[in-house]
């Protein structure tokens, strides 16, 4: 997967391109290069993906040949996926579609609309030959395909980043500007193409009144679909930190429903299957956690603490099992019960249903804030009052998932104080979890171990230091308990 940068400019059909010469670290302007561009855009019928800012396309010529997806990243960067020509021109291969069934619900995909570029590309070289910067200039002729075909022609130029720097592009940008270019008015060219010929779709928003709590609600809730929907494709390439990342926008999301139900109502099984998700994407992110911690525990150790092949085990065994997590990750995301929850996002993000509380002022959503912090200190008195050492351990597991919950409700309202606060208390009681969690988990190693005649000896050792991290998280808390409420207490 590849990482674009670029910038596009709509220019006049009798542009000039102006001399690139003296540009930072640019020795050589090598070209025009000219090519002859065909691609072919696939889409579901009612353009899901580039209601989302994604592309599907199939292009002959030019440099790279072949299928290219490119999904949103953030402004100006985006990820493009490639993959091989194929005999089939209409047919997109299966890998692609996978990474797109989060938008298109196994709604077939089909050619939608026809570029064909004639492309004069500009080189921008350093001393050392290297490529910096891309400069494409591009006549283009536009088909949306059809019963009657519509067609458009224009022309625009992209300065692309190669092996270069942000600023050389930039620099590039201000001197094609400079010479008669504007920033495009459209993300690509099919975009461009499309919104000539009928509306583009967007993907679905509510309308809420400007400085009201319904407005400060959904747009956080929005924020969050939209951060998981972007880390779907990536997570079915177990892309790094992809799982941790869609399980947080979806515990996120879950929190928010609950925190804000006084403003967003009817959402409660929404809830219980965002609760399904978490789980699932759980089971992987766990064992890449422990499986990490394990690692950097025996990196720790000196090398006569460590005696059989424990490294090998905590290592493959945690492996194994972290790809079987993977399998049923994918099988989740390709069945019906995940595109219901898609739907229902969708749903939520498109027609929610707002109650009136959701017309108030914007600032009386603090009251919710301080309500989420109340049920942490109500958490940690009833936790206190456990006379039970183990009962005691399992009421502080509430205090955890409180104050993750007043975390994450005051980032949505974006007071910044009260969720450091709150997310210092729900990290220390996680590293106690953390260290109880990995006690288990050597536990059933070291068994495994034994059966196969191995010495188990490191085992202990790394127990009695999750042992020791456990018990020192707990014996701390306390004085971070006194600082805190201090702390909140001035806040609300």
């Amino acid at each position: 997967m590849a990482i674009e940068i670029e910038d596009k400019f709509d220019v006049p059909m009798d542009y000039r391109i102006p001399d690139l010469t003296g540009l930072p670290g640019v020795t050589e302007v090598v070209g025009p290069r000219t090519y002859q561009l065909v691609a072919l855009y696939f889409d579901t019928p009612d353009l899901r993906l580039i209601a989302r800012g994604i592309t599907l396309r199939r292009r002959r010529g030019g440099t790279d040949p072949g299928w290219h997806l490119k999904l949103p990243k953030a402004k100006g960067v985006r990820q493009e996926i490639t993959h091989p020509l194929t005999r089939s021109a209409t047919a997109v291969p299966a890998e692609l579609a996978d990474l797109v069934l989060a938008c298109t619900r196994g709604v077939p995909l089909a050619p939608i609309a026809e570029l064909d570029t004639r492309r004069g590309a500009t080189t921008l070289v350093n001393g050392a030959g290297v490529r910096l910067v891309e400069v494409a200039d591009d006549r283009v002729k536009g088909t949306v395909l059809g019963t009657e075909p519509h067609v458009e022609r224009w022309r625009e130029v992209e300065a692309e980043l190669v092996e270069g720097d942000e600023k050389l592009l930039r620099k590039a940008g201000r001197r094609l500007i400079k010479a008669g270019a504007a920033p495009a008015g459209s993300a690509s060219k099919l975009a461009r193409l499309l919104s000539a010929a009928t509306p583009v779709p967007g993907p679905p928003r509510a309308g809420t009144r400007p400085g009201s709590a319904g407005e400060v609600v959904m747009s956080y809730l929005v924020a969050q679909v939209d951060a998981l929907l972007a880390q779907d494709p990536r997570v079915r390439r177990a892309g790094e930190d992809a799982v941790h990342q869609m399980r947080v926008a979806s515990r996120r999301l879950r929190s928010a429903l609950k925190s804000f139900a006084s403003i967003v109502e009817g959402t409660d099984h929404l809830q219980e299957e965002l609760k399904w998700l978490g789980q699932i994407l759980g089971e992987v992110r766990d064992l890449e956690v422990v499986r990490d911690r394990f690692a950097r525990r025996l990196d720790s150790l000196d090398g006569s603490l460590i005696v059989g092949p424990v490294r090998a085990r905590l290592s493959s065994d945690l492996l194994d099992a972290e790809h079987e997590a993977y399998d049923r990750i994918r099988e989740m995301l390709g069945g019906e019960r995940y595109f219901a929850l898609l739907d229902a996002l969708d749903d939520l993000t498109g027609s929610p249903a707002l109650t009136k509380a959701a017309g108030r002022r914007a600032g009386e959503l603090d009251a919710v804030a301080a309500r989420s912090w109340r049920r942490v200190t109500r958490a940690y008195a009833r936790a206190q009052a456990c006379d039970d050492p183990v009962a005691r351990e399992h009421a502080m597991h509430d205090v955890r998932k409180a104050a993750k919950r007043a975390r994450y409700t005051a980032e949505a309202l974006g007071m910044k104080k009260l969720a450091r606060r709150a997310r210092a208390v729900q990290e220390m009681l996680g590293a106690h979890l953390d260290g109880v969690v990995a006690q288990g988990r050597l536990a059933a190693e070291a068994g495994t171990a034994r059966q196969s005649g191995e010495d188990v000896f490191t085992y202990g050792v790394l127990t009695g230091l999750e042992r020791a991290a456990a018990e020192r998280a707990f014996e701390e808390f306390p004085r971070l308990w006194a600082t805190t409420t201090e702390a909140v207490g001035k806040l609300l």
